[in-house]
């Protein structure tokens, strides 16, 4: 395939991704309510979307464009102790519910990302999240999965190829950090 026809194939993406704007304002609105009131928006994932995880939840701790305070996030996926002890105990399907069960706290926000949007681990984390006042964000692919059904937010991107899903919550993601960051500290 020739390079140039992959760029289509992202700015085409990226064109109907943009219908969803009106989405992201709503999730910023959500993430901004839970950082307002003292609490922390947590992220969870598996493979890539584990990464996009840590890397959204630094953005927001560290500094996303501006030199300013911490905001509360954090990933799930970060604690390999945890994880492989939750794991082995409890099944791999729980390690994300049970850490929230431990760290979360009711008013946070879980933002689970998934490009199917069938991850059984983040599916328990929205049930478990649900039981403790927690709001829940979904960004999956293209039809959403059983995460849509379960989010209070689902952000299903424009695809159902992975990649191309990924390259598409990353950049959703930087967009959020960008308007949070921009609300909390305006220039």
């Amino acid at each position: 395939m020739k390079t140039e026809l992959l760029f289509d194939t992202i700015i085409e993406n990226f064109i109907k991704l943009k219908k969803q704007s009106t989405l992201l304002d709503d999730i910023a609105k959500t993430w901004i309510a839970s950082l307002e009131q003292g609490n922390t928006v947590i992220f969870c994932g598996n493979g890539g979307s584990a990464a996009d995880s840590q890397h959204l939840s630094a953005e927001l701790v560290g500094r996303y464009k501006k030199n300013r305070s911490a905001l509360a996030a954090l990933s799930l996926t970060v604690d390999t102790s945890a994880i492989t002890a939750i794991a082995n105990d409890f099944g791999y399907e729980h390690v994300f519910a049970r850490q929230l069960e431990g760290v979360g706290k009711k008013g946070d926000c879980l933002v689970g990302i998934s490009t199917s949007g069938n991850s059984q681990n983040i599916i328990n984390a929205f049930l478990k999240a649900k039981e403790m006042g927690i709001k829940t964000v979904a960004f999956t692919g293209e039809h959403g999965g059983k995460m849509k059904e379960l989010a209070d937010i689902c952000l299903n991107v424009p695809s159902t190829v992975t990649n191309s899903v990924q390259e598409m919550h990353i950049a959703c993601g930087h967009i959020l950090c960008e308007i949070v960051e921009n609300h909390f500290f305006a220039d």
